[in-house]
């Protein structure tokens, strides 16, 4: 986090959090919700200051069950996850995954595939979500032990849930992240924020938590 946020941490170490004001799309784009409406599935406001947007990727973190929130100097704003709580890109230059706010995966444990064909990831750094957008880029890259295409791994997971695929891995060895083979398997849609352990909308203590 910023030196800022950790100094007005300690300045104002009681400000209440807030909920139902953020939410991070499924693209990773943070959205504000002025009328605190996140909670009901609203869309929100796009945000497109890079300062303001590079300021949240910092100051964004996790607690242990899994709620995700970005500091707001000495606030905490819990944030709606519309698919995971980190969106991957692929960088070809540089050899790598790298999240929504800019840090690099280190490595890939597992994959997950659900019944829409997109591909999540637990992560060093926590659940991930492939942007569906370097889908392709990145089933030129992945590949199973047994020479099974990424793509043709998506195709199987639209069958039904919990069937075993291969493990997948980057047989080049020219991503460090996606060297080694993990497994990857297939689970409905709504049980991903269970098998990556992250709390997909949170609530306030006041009102029931929601998992999925």
């Amino acid at each position: 986090m910023d030196q800022s946020v950790i100094d007005a941490l300690q300045r104002w170490p009681n400000v209440p959090a807030v909920y139902g004001w953020l939410s991070l799309s499924a693209r990773g784009d943070w959205r504000l919700h002025p009328l605190g409406d996140a909670q009901r599935g609203e869309s929100g406001e796009g945000i497109s200051n890079p300062q303001i947007i590079g300021f949240m990727g910092r100051n964004y973190a996790s607690e242990p069950d899994g709620k995700w929130y970005f500091q707001n100097g000495p606030q905490r704003v819990y944030v709606r996850l519309d698919a995971a709580p980190y969106v991957a890109h692929v960088e070809p230059t540089g050899a790598k995954l790298v999240t929504h706010n800019g840090l690099s995966i280190g490595q890939v444990l597992e994959w997950r595939t659900d019944e829409m064909g997109q591909l999540y990831a637990q992560t060093n750094l926590g659940g991930a979500r492939i942007d569906d957008r370097d889908l392709i880029a990145l089933a030129e890259i992945l590949q199973t032990p047994q020479g099974l295409s990424l793509l043709e791994v998506l195709e199987l997971s639209q069958q039904p849930a919990g069937i075993a695929t291969p493990s997948l891995f980057d047989p080049t060895g020219h991503y460090p992240a996606l060297s080694q083979p993990v497994p990857c398997r297939s689970v409905l849609n709504k049980d991903i924020p269970q098998q990556l352990g992250f709390i997909k909308n949170p609530h306030s203590a006041t009102s029931p938590q929601q998992v999925s």
